[in-house]
C-alpha cells in the first residue's frame, strides 16, 4: 500500500512526543499553557498591526507595543503563580482521600471507576488551573498598561531579570485549601450543574475581558501614554476582545464535530499511552486557547487596528 507524505503528516500529530507533551501540560497546567501559546503567537501580532493597511504608523506602533507588554507579563505572572497550584492538585491527584472527604470523592465520581477521569472532578479541578488566570489578569492588565510607555521607546522586551520564586512548602497547604473548597456543598452542586457546560472556553472568555476592561481603565488614566494615541489604543482594545470572543464562540461550535473525530482518532492510534486519558483532556483545554489565539493574534491585528483609528478618526469628527 502507498502512503502518501499527507498520511505520514497527519499521523505524526497523533504520535509527536512534542504534542503529547504539549497536552499533558494544557491537562496539568492549563494556565501556563495558554500564557505559552500567547507568547508564541504574539510573536505574530505585532507582524500583522504593522502590516494593517491605511493606519497612522504610531497606532500601529503602540498597538503592537501592547501585545508583546501583555503576553510577556502574562507569561511570566502565570509561571510564578500557576506552577504550586498545579503542584498542589498534582498531590490531590494522587492521594485524594488525603484532602478530600469519602462523600465528596464518591459524588464526583458519580459512577466513573477513576476519580481522576470523571467529569465532576475534572471540572472541579480545572475550574481552579482555569481560574488562576481570571484572577491573574487583574494585575496583568495593570503591569501591561503602565508597560506601555517603555516597550514603545525600545519596541523590543527586556530580558527577565526576576529572580527564581521557591514555593517549597505551599503546595501541601493550597491542596489543603482546594480540598476544603471542595468538600463544600454548594461547590458540589456549582460542579454538578455546570460538569458538562464548555467550561474551558467560558473561563478564557471571562479572563479576556476582566483583563481588557482593566486594562481600558488603567491605560485611560496612564499619563505616559501620549493622548492623541490613547483613544485608538483602547478602542483597539476593546474591538480585538470582541471580536476574538465571538468569533472563538462561533468557531469553538464548529469544530465540535471535527474535534470529536480527532479525539477518537487520537484513542485509537494511543490506546497503550499511559497518560492517554490527561492527554485527551488536554486537547479538549487546549481548543479554546488554540482557537482565540488564532483568531486573536493573527486575524483580528488587521481588522481591530483599522476599526480602532477610524473610530478615533470619527470621534475627533463629531467633536
Amino acid at each position: 500500500m502507498k502512503i502518501s507524505n499527507r498520511d505520514i503528516s497527519f499521523k505524526s500529530i497523533y504520535t509527536n512526543s512534542a504534542v503529547k507533551k504539549g497536552l499533558e501540560l494544557a491537562s496539568s497546567n492549563g494556565a501556563l499553557f495558554g500564557a505559552s501559546a500567547t507568547v508564541a503567537f504574539s510573536a505574530l501580532r505585532p507582524l500583522s498591526i504593522m502590516c494593517t493597511p491605511k493606519t497612522d504608523k504610531e497606532n500601529r506602533k503602540i498597538a503592537a507595543a501592547k501585545s508583546v507588554t501583555s503576553s510577556l507579563i502574562n507569561f511570566g505572572l502565570m509561571l510564578a503563580v500557576s506552577l504550586p497550584l498545579a503542584k498542589a492538585i498534582k498531590k490531590m491527584d494522587e492521594k485524594p482521600l488525603k484532602y478530600l472527604k469519602k462523600e465528596t470523592i464518591k459524588e464526583l465520581k458519580s459512577g466513573d471507576k477513576e476519580l481522576t477521569e470523571s467529569k465532576g472532578y475534572i471540572f472541579a479541578t480545572q475550574f481552579f488551573k482555569l481560574g488562576i488566570a481570571s484572577v491573574v489578569a487583574i494585575p496583568k492588565a495593570i503591569m501591561t498598561a503602565s508597560g506601555i510607555p517603555y516597550i514603545v521607546d525600545s519596541f523590543s522586551p527586556k530580558k527577565n531579570k526576576n529572580k527564581d520564586v521557591s514555593f517549597h512548602g505551599l503546595s501541601d497547604k493550597t491542596a489543603k485549601g482546594i480540598g476544603n473548597t471542595l468538600n463544600k456543598n454548594w461547590m458540589k452542586k456549582f460542579t454538578e450543574r455546570y460538569k458538562d457546560s464548555n467550561f474551558p472556553m467560558h473561563i478564557t472568555a471571562l479572563t479576556d475581558t476582566i483583563s481588557t476592561i482593566v486594562f481600558i481603565q488603567q491605560a485611560n488614566k496612564n499619563k505616559k501614554i501620549e493622548e492623541t494615541r490613547k483613544k485608538a489604543l483602547l478602542y483597539n482594545a476593546a474591538i480585538s476582545t470582541g471580536l476574538s470572543i465571538a468569533g472563538g464562540y462561533t468557531i469553538d461550535k464548529l469544530l465540535d464535530k471535527p474535534t470529536e473525530n480527532f479525539i477518537e482518532k487520537y484513542k485509537k492510534i494511543n490506546s497503550g499511552d499511559k497518560n492517554l486519558t490527561k492527554q485527551i483532556q488536554g486537547i479538549r483545554i487546549a481548543k479554546p486557547f488554540l482557537i482565540l489565539g488564532t483568531i486573536y493574534y493573527i486575524f483580528i491585528p488587521l481588522i481591530s487596528t483599522f476599526l480602532a483609528e477610524r473610530a478615533d478618526k470619527n470621534r475627533k469628527i463629531a467633536k
